[in-house]
């Protein structure tokens, strides 16, 4: 199973999250490109500790919406929604170079992760955007998706994403940021979810019906309180089940350690 984190999300002075830390336990890095957090000096930094950890370095691309953390939708009109994200691919994957290593896949961020499992215009803007850049690359989202399926029918790799740090509804969607229990905390309860997820394919529901969930990546959030406790919990709790935590492309991926 991999193990992925929103990282490179600070700006100028600001900084979120402890990514070196977290560097230290994830095996790929969604890195911010610029547009919704991330600018020169955090790309290169965040490159830099990535391909000293071995960590595959993913674009985590979103609105350009610096002022809301690209977590509100903008209606951007399809050539520009590829252009833009294009920009974000181009601007990291120079950085990425510098610190000798290069983008494996591509992840959208907050507001644009959550349309593209419905909005055909936006996903096809994106999936062009990735063939265009670099049709090698890989694209991670949430099973079910409309720009994963445009994708996988565009010739790209897909591979699905399950989320350790927040809850799902009945349907298998995320909880909304804004409801109550929409973000999970207790570093055991989360590790025991990750393990469950990885062993049986289901994850429990606000409601406490079982949700099916396909994920090939778990992703902590590098801004969740505790995120680095958290991420250590599900790696060890991964690892103590015989789950081998490997970046997805890693041939060690979804095979069992010995115990």
């Amino acid at each position: 199973m991999d193990l992925n984190a929103d990282l490179g999300e600070g700006y100028g002075h600001w900084t979120l999250g402890d990514d070196k830390a977290l560097l230290g336990v994830v095996t790929s890095a969604n890195i911010a490109c610029g547009h919704h957090a991330g600018d020169a000096d955090t790309m290169r930094e965040t490159c830099t500790l990535a391909a000293a950890a071995g960590t595959a370095v993913g674009a985590h691309v979103g609105y350009q919406d610096l002022a809301g953390f690209g977590r509100r939708f903008i209606d951007v009109p399809q050539d520009t929604l590829t252009n833009e994200v294009l920009a974000q691919l181009g601007a990291l994957s120079a950085f990425a170079r510098a610190a000798g290593t290069r983008i494996s896949y591509v992840k959208p961020h907050g507001a644009l992760y959550n349309t593209l499992v419905r909005h055909e215009a936006q996903a096809d803007a994106v999936v062009d955007a990735v063939r265009l850049f670099d049709p090698t690359l890989a694209v991670l989202g949430p099973p079910g998706a409309v720009w994963l399926k445009r994708a996988s029918v565009a010739g790209l790799r897909v591979w699905h994403e399950a989320f350790a740090d927040r809850a799902y509804t009945p349907s298998g969607t995320l909880v909304p940021r804004g409801e109550p229990g929409a973000l999970l905390r207790d570093p055991a309860e989360i590790a025991a979810r990750c393990v469950q997820l990885a062993t049986e394919g289901w994850i429990r529901s606000v409601s406490g019906r079982p949700v099916r969930v396909q994920a090939d990546s778990i992703c902590v959030h590098g801004d969740t309180p505790g995120a680095v406790e958290i991420a250590r919990a599900v790696r060890s709790a991964l690892e103590a089940a015989g789950i081998a935590v490997a970046r997805v492309e890693s041939p060690l991926r979804h095979t069992r350690q010995a115990v």
